[in-house]
């Protein structure tokens, strides 16, 4: 790890930097609730950057991180991305607060962290509406073949329950202490907020720059929740229902979303995929999107013969991958599923 001298001397020596989020989605930059306040965090800055979408590890921990010069800020390190730019000195929006108690923040963004962003879980892997799994299958696991998908999507689901040591005897006890949380948190996050610009700022927006008002950490791990809850999440979701009682704080959440999602897309920076490994030069065209030469047309009917004897090979060692699994893991016993998760994966 690099130290903080090092760290800010690559910072502003990178002529660009790159987020490497997950892709975009429900018309947000990325359709993921832990890149989105990174994202946010980063515009708020005045930060120039691009975005890479990331396909390889779709349910990856250290997803998002940022990349300037040699240095990499991890989401699974340092206590995350923006944590780790405001302890180095990078980027501090807090500090533009000289006479606001960090503790105050400090308390604000462990509300979010904790209270929504469990209730923001629960609703994407355990909530029993159908919508909610395909939400975050979209996001996490869409562009994995069925077989993987299916099986990490399951896992996943098991994970979090045990995280939140959610069972079949407590499961509507644990879902009214979840929502109930969520709710409190909102009730004293939209008086926090009153009428102001930001949390911790009375001063009005300005269009596209944030010369005259000052928004910190707290706020952009608060709007990327409020953005994402609003956009995707349905309309049958108990926590979208709960945060649309709150006019201010969806008053907040859509004027950031014209100032710094709607019109900072179209002006932060090229998006790209597949990305390559760190230490290779992303090669793409000047539209942005990966190069891939194009066959000639001598090669194409036997390249397509290929295609086809690779597509079968492939399918067929997912599915050897998904049998040892689930062997190694014991197997899966469809009435311990039932009996214990109370799984569906009816579509």
């Amino acid at each position: 790890m690099a130290s903080a001298t090092t760290a800010a001397a690559e910072w502003e020596a990178a002529a660009r930097k790159t987020l490497v989020a997950r892709k975009p989605g429900f018309g947000l930059p990325t359709a993921c609730p832990t890149c989105l306040p990174v994202l946010l965090y980063l515009r708020m800055s005045q930060v120039p950057f691009d975005i890479h979408v990331d396909y390889r590890f779709p349910d990856a921990d250290h997803i998002p991180y940022v990349e300037f010069g040699e240095c990499v800020a991890f989401n699974n390190e340092n206590g995350g991305v923006i944590e780790y730019l405001r302890e180095e000195k990078i980027v501090d929006l807090t500090s533009k607060h000289p006479s606001v108690s960090y503790s105050d923040v400090l308390s604000t963004k462990a509300m979010i962290s904790t209270w929504l962003a469990d209730a923001l879980q629960y609703e994407l892997w355990v909530a029993n509406d159908g919508a909610h799994g395909s939400i975050a299958r979209d996001i996490y696991f869409s562009d994995l073949p069925w077989p993987i998908g299916k099986v990490l999507h399951w896992k996943k689901i098991r994970d979090v329950k045990r995280l939140m040591d959610i069972t079949k005897l407590n499961a509507a006890e644990k879902e009214e202490e979840i929502y109930r949380k969520a709710t409190a948190a909102y009730d004293a996050l939209s008086t926090k907020l009153g009428d102001q610009s930001f949390l911790f700022d009375d001063r009005t927006l300005t269009i596209l720059y944030f010369e005259f008002c000052s928004p910190t950490d707290a706020d952009a791990l608060l709007l990327g929740h409020v953005l994402f809850v609003l956009n995707a999440l349905p309309a049958t979701s108990m926590l979208r229902s709960y945060l649309q009682n709150y006019d201010n704080l969806v008053k907040y959440a859509e004027d950031i979303k014209v100032q710094l999602v709607e019109v900072g897309s179209s002006s932060a920076g090229s998006a790209s995929s597949d990305m390559p490994s760190s230490s290779t030069p992303r090669k793409t065209s000047s539209s942005g999107q990966s190069y891939k030469p194009k066959p000639k047309a001598k090669e194409r009917t036997e390249e397509e013969k290929k295609s086809r004897r690779r597509t079968k090979y492939f399918l067929a060692a997912q599915l050897i991958s998904v049998l040892a699994f689930l062997s190694i893991t014991g197997g899966v016993d469809s009435s311990a599923l039932d009996d214990d998760y109370d799984m569906d994966y009816e579509d």
